[in-house]
């Protein structure tokens, strides 16, 4: 990159755009308007920048079907103009979003041109005509849905850049639910990018972006030059002393504010998931070839993928640096984080350029997924099978082959498993260390595993099964408990340190998150099981607009709001949203999802060494099919 550093880039960019983020899209705007063609009318007149025509690899094959037996490609006769009826199924979606070019919306024409053509068209009464697909009429929860995730919209410099926490008239204190997290506005920015409103998203990757490159200081200490802000917050600032004038200034909050002062791991990986389905979803191909998006995509693998002491190919990370941001036993190697660190490698490694100064980076990517993958789905998996092997483990091995490589005592397996676990499927536990390992089924990390095909896909449909075969207890009234099951009486005590947040079957400890709804009905789609995720969503649709779209709910079978849970909070709201268009359109899910790479299978470090034994990768890639 012209022989300056990465840090070097990312300073020079952010100190380019800093003084007034207007300028940040000015350049695009005024490109988008040069690209008007003639009197066509764009499908999305708020699109920042202009129509890409790069055909993605998921719509080749459907774009070549030619014959009598290939879907309609509508190009004759009129074309709705709301980009919602493309949304509900009207329009081939992709296509008019991605390539608008070779679909432009042209303008009606006028009523002499219409009478004329009826006048000469010859009279065929006697033909069928087959009546357009009807636009499913959006719910009235739905409608308010929409209204409430508009209003949760925050501006910057007059440009929408992200949705505060939550939105509650009734609340009095805001802590910090005025401010735009990362990680809440996710599945806000997906129910944007679906509904064809890809500003926001467009100017909240670029924000955040700028905000990486700021110091960072806890107690004279600085992290990593790549952390990515937990939350960011727009503040009024004066010009001067005499307050004549005022600017807006971005706030951000890397963890130096947050409870218990632990950096946002999470908040790298869920911007570059997010920024890979913007570009498959818009074909802003110019954006993700921006060298200050290149270089925070490098800063942020740097990072992560940085040499410590650790022995495994997993991150090691501390309490609460994840959506489980409170003390709850989840440090070390979470599958939470580890399943967003494989989604982000998969994604990082579609969106790097390829030049002599990433070459290095992207060979680390593909060795640390080949690792990752190999290790989360030998040593993660458990079913009744792999209970009853470790039931009878051997310890104190010391050998290359051991095969009780953790020193796992056998009296670790808590007794609520022994009677749980199912004849039929499985799931990865919640964390892997050395002599110990935590059983407890978190939801995020295997809906997130299946969905970037972290597990194979044997052990995708092992969970979703699972998840079906207990659905009493990890969906019940409400979809769908953040852990199972909760930790109670001492072990409670102990391991949350008696916080009053936390009790058992509340807020973290097994209560039920609807904002996770999104990633079931993602995981659904991916292993062709809709109809789980029908069944949620409708369960789920009884109750949160009545409820006022609160945050969580507690008790064992979520029939209780959250004791502390805040309304009007915006994931809930834009979860469900998103829920209901991914299940309208499954073919949107691919802008998410990663698909089995067998290759990644073959790359086994181990292979190099001749003085040790070869791992067992292939044992691995033969649970694959």
């Amino acid at each position: 990159m012209n022989g300056q550093t990465p840090m070097g880039l990312a300073a020079a960019a952010a100190a380019a755009v800093r003084p007034c983020r207007r300028r940040l899209l000015s350049s695009a705007s005024v490109a988008a308007s040069k690209t008007g063609a003639g009197t066509a009318t764009p499908l999305f007149p708020r699109l920042p920048h202009p129509p890409y025509g790069r055909r993605l690899p998921f719509l080749v094959s459907a774009a070549s079907q030619t014959g009598p037996d290939a879907p309609p490609t509508h190009t004759t006769g009129p074309v709705p103009s709301d980009p919602r009826a493309a949304v509900s199924g009207n329009l081939p979606f992709f296509d008019r979003v991605l390539f608008p070019d070779s679909f432009p919306i042209e303008t009606p024409p006028a009523k002499e041109d219409e009478d004329a053509a009826a006048a000469s068209a010859p009279a065929q009464a006697d033909e069928a005509v087959a009546p357009a697909p009807p636009v499913r009429e959006e719910t009235e929860a739905e409608r308010e849905a929409w209204r409430l995730l508009r209003r949760a919209v925050v501006c910057y410099c007059g440009e929408p850049v992200g949705t505060v926490a939550a939105e509650d008239p009734e609340s009095t204190e805001t802590l910090n639910y005025d401010q735009v997290f990362i990680r809440d506005f996710v599945p806000s920015a997906l129910a944007f990018l679906m509904r064809g409103e890809t500003e926001i998203v467009r100017n909240f990757l670029l924000h955040t972006l700028q905000l990486q490159s700021w110091e960072k200081t806890v107690d004279c200490y600085s992290p990593g030059q790549g952390l990515m802000p937990a939350s960011f917050k727009i503040r009024t600032v004066p010009l001067d002393e005499n307050n004549e004038g005022f600017e807006e200034v971005l706030d951000p909050d890397f963890g130096e504010a947050a409870i218990g002062r632990v950096a946002p791991v999470d908040s790298g990986l869920w911007w570059i998931i997010l920024l890979r389905a913007y570009c498959k979803i818009t074909g802003d191909y110019d954006l993700l070839e921006r060298v200050d998006v290149q270089t925070g995509i490098q800063l942020i693998l740097s990072l992560c993928l940085s040499d410590g002491f650790d022995m495994f190919p997993t991150l090691l990370v501390t309490d609460g640096s994840c959506m489980i941001d409170r003390r709850m036993g989840i440090h070390g190697h979470p599958l939470e984080i580890q399943a967003l660190f494989y989604s982000a490698l998969r994604c990082s490694r579609e969106m790097l350029v390829v030049n002599d100064g990433s070459k290095n980076l992207i060979r680390a990517v593909n060795n640390r997924l080949s690792a990752l993958s190999f290790h989360i789905r030998e040593y993660y998996w458990v079913d009744m099978k792999k209970i009853n092997e470790i039931y009878r483990y051997k310890t104190e091995e010391y050998s290359h082959d051991a095969t009780n490589k953790f020193n796992i005592y056998p009296e670790q397996i808590p007794s609520w498993l022994v009677d749980w676990i199912p004849e039929k499927g499985g799931y990865l536990i919640g964390n892997l260390q050395p002599a110990h390992m935590d059983f407890r089924f978190f939801s995020l990390g295997n809906l997130w595993a299946i969905a970037s095909s972290l597990t194979t896909p044997r052990q995708a449909e092992g969970i979703l099964s699972l998840i079906e075969e207990k659905w009493d207890d990890l969906v019940a009234n409400m979809p769908l408990k953040i852990c199972y099951p909760a930790m109670e009486d001492d072990e409670w005590r102990i391991i949350t340190g008696s916080d009053p947040k936390n009790t058992p079957w509340s807020y973290h400890n097994g209560g039920s998150w609807p904002t996770l709804l999104w990633q079931f009905t993602l995981a659904c789609i991916k292993m062709g099981r809709p109809e789980l995720a029908r069944r949620a969503v409708a369960l789920a649709e009884e109750r949160l607009s009545d409820d006022k779209w609160p945050e969580y709910y507690d008790t064992r079978s979520g029939r209780f709001i959250g004791k502390q849970s805040r309304s009007y909070q915006t994931w809930t709201i834009a979860g469900f949203l998103t829920s209901k268009m991914l299940l309208e359109n499954p073919e949107l899910a691919s802008i998410l999802t990663c698909d089995e790479d067998l290759e990644l299978l073959e790359g086994c470090a181990c292979c190099l060494s001749k003085k040790r034994a070869r791992c067992s990768r292939r044992a691995a890639k033969s649970h694959a099919g």
